[in-house]
């Protein structure tokens, strides 16, 4: 894959936001599965490239202001993958039932959600489990429509948003 086309699919998520594989490959003149192989090997390289689900999801750009103003495009020379930041965790860790797994597999959330299967279920037969952590608000999101078939453990943050969410949700049905 020749790097300007990289370059090009991630130029065209700073300037024009989130995109389709379908819009990209257009621009591109490109089919939509090199853009998903180009996607994905942007990604490994650490560019912070991530996808949206549902009828208005794409493509896009985690964080612009780390890769380049959007006037401004990022400078080959001096640009460099993103570093995480220190201290933030990589992986959530969540209790899950049997029905919640399966639930998260159906509808695609949460993945790949990692089983730990030294552990046997507790009382309320769930075990522990660990998946990629990815932005809060989307994970806590993905975390909801599991319902009561999971709880989150850790990290903290991700724990007290859908506390809050869920009691938010709550409010407003009663």
């Amino acid at each position: 894959m020749p790097v300007s086309r990289l370059v090009s699919v991630m130029l065209l998520l700073q300037r024009r936001g989130r995109l389709t594989a379908g819009q990209i490959a257009a621009e591109l003149e490109v089919s939509e599965r090199t853009v998903l192989r180009d996607l994905d090997a942007l990604s490994a390289a650490g560019v912070p490239v991530f996808a949206t689900r549902g009828r208005h999801g794409g493509f896009e750009l985690l964080d612009t202001s780390t890769v380049g103003a959007a006037a401004d495009p990022p400078d080959p020379d001096t640009w460099s993958p993103q570093k995480r930041p220190p201290g933030r965790p990589r992986r959530a860790r969540v209790r899950v039932t049997e029905e919640g797994r399966r639930l998260a597999a159906i509808l695609g959330r949460l993945q790949p959600l990692r089983v730990r299967r030294a552990v046997e279920p507790d009382a309320d037969g769930r075990v522990e489990a660990s998946f990629r952590l990815g932005p809060l608000a989307a994970t806590a999101a993905d975390v909801l429509s599991l319902g009561p078939e999971i709880e989150v453990v850790e990290p903290p943050a991700l724990r007290n948003l859908v506390a809050d969410l869920a009691r938010w949700t709550a409010a407003r049905y009663d």
